[in-house]
């Protein structure tokens, strides 16, 4: 039976991190089910790669609940020794997003596998068991061992719920995270129309940023972030079956004007500029495509003019431009881009990535409970808690 100082359980961006690491000073074996590496790298981003966010690390680490925990992980592997692998630069855009200069995830995976010059990598390698004393599949052994199979999101990646029951490490309650909303409501006949800088809430949870109509619900970067609160919100567990949804979320479509100032605003303009219809009046605050689908969703005509509308539709236009709603039925969990629950972190050490119930085991990237926004940030949990396992269980 071979045996190897380490061996790493999924070929993803942690898995590949931490034989990065390991593998200066160990023996690594990289296992992965799939016949090449990095499937779900090569997704992110919209196929172009969001690497990381360039916060500082003291601010980054605010956008995680978990931020005490992935503390020592990242100032142990910071954004300048993630660049320092790469032999080409990379392009800093909106909101601190960094991607590779040529926008192709692939340069990204390519950069990171050209670091794997003596790591043994075994494809179209299921793991089904993981003995005691850390043999795997009856077919190899090693000393140390390092779990970095993913969430349960994207299953053509190679993502299973299978993978949590490879230990017994306690799991809290897995769950959709990043993900398209499903709404009860057909707006096919709006896929494709934007709204920029709208605020989106549900319950006390608001996010701003910009949405986007699709044909069987709501996605952009504003709803991806918000599906995070409601997700976590519901008391449900992929591990038992599908959530059972049935909730409001509001969109705040002039977030920068209170009641009291469009009541102000239209009071004068309904006087001064009368003879306007309402529908080219509202350009000034809606995306033109999307003014014909709010005005028939609130009962109004478009070709009115502003002179001839009387209160009771005043008050009815101004409460929807603050709050326009829509029936949200599901995720939609196949765009679901990360996975919310994991490994308990109650039971691994934060400054190694290691067990404390299981000597010599190690957990890294998606499969531990820990999210982040959109943005970079989950790709920063996966290289950093990555690195350090693989650093960890080289020194011991």
């Amino acid at each position: 039976m071979k045996q190897y100082d380490i061996a790493i359980i999924g070929g993803g961006p942690a898995g590949i991190m931490a034989a990065i690491a390991a593998s200066r000073t160990s023996d690594v074996i990289l296992l992965e089910k799939n016949p090449s590496l990095g499937r779900k790298l090569l997704l992110t981003g919209g196929g172009r790669c969001n690497i990381t966010n360039n916060k500082p690390i003291k601010q980054l680490l605010t956008f995680f609940n978990n931020k005490n925990f992935l503390k020592h992980s990242f100032y142990s592997f910071t954004n300048e020794n993630l660049f320092s692998i790469f032999d080409f630069d990379f392009v800093e855009e909106d909101d601190n997003r960094i991607f590779p200069e040529s926008g192709r995830s692939k340069d990204v995976l390519d950069g990171l596998t050209d670091k794997l010059d003596g790591v043994s990598i075994s494809y179209n390698f299921e793991v089904k068991s993981i003995s005691e004393d850390f043999v795997i599949n009856d077919k190899l052994k090693a000393d140390r061992i390092i779990i970095a199979t993913g969430g349960v999101t994207y299953p053509q990646t190679g993502c299973s719920p299978d993978n949590y029951a490879l230990t017994n490490q306690p799991i809290t309650d897995i769950r959709y995270g990043l993900s398209p909303l499903v709404t009860r409501k057909d707006l096919s006949g709006i896929a494709g129309v934007g709204l920029n800088d709208v605020v989106i809430s549900y319950k006390k949870s608001r996010v701003r940023g910009d949405i986007l109509f699709s044909h069987v619900g709501l996605t952009g970067p504003a709803v991806i972030n918000l599906s995070n609160e409601i997700s976590e919100g519901i008391t449900y567990n992929l591990l038992e079956g599908e959530p059972v949804i049935d909730l409001e979320i509001a969109i705040d479509l002039c977030p920068d004007h209170s009641r009291e100032d469009l009541m102000d605003r239209f009071t004068r303009d309904f006087q001064d500029k009368g003879k306007t219809m309402l529908k080219n009046y509202l350009k000034q605050f809606l995306t033109n495509s999307f003014i014909e689908y709010f005005l028939s969703e609130i009962n109004l005509d478009g070709d009115i003019q502003l002179s001839r509308i009387n209160k009771k539709s005043k008050n009815r236009l101004i409460e929807n431009l603050k709050r326009f709603t829509f029936e949200i039925v599901d995720f939609n969990s196949k765009l679901s881009k990360v996975t919310i629950g994991g490994i308990d972190l109650k039971y691994i050490n934060p400054k190694t990535m290691e067990s404390t119930l299981v000597p010599g085991l190690y957990f890294a990237g998606e499969v531990l409970d820990l999210h982040g926004p959109t943005g970079g940030y989950n790709l920063k949990i996966a290289f950093s808690t990555g690195y350090l396992a693989g650093l960890a269980a080289a020194e011991k």
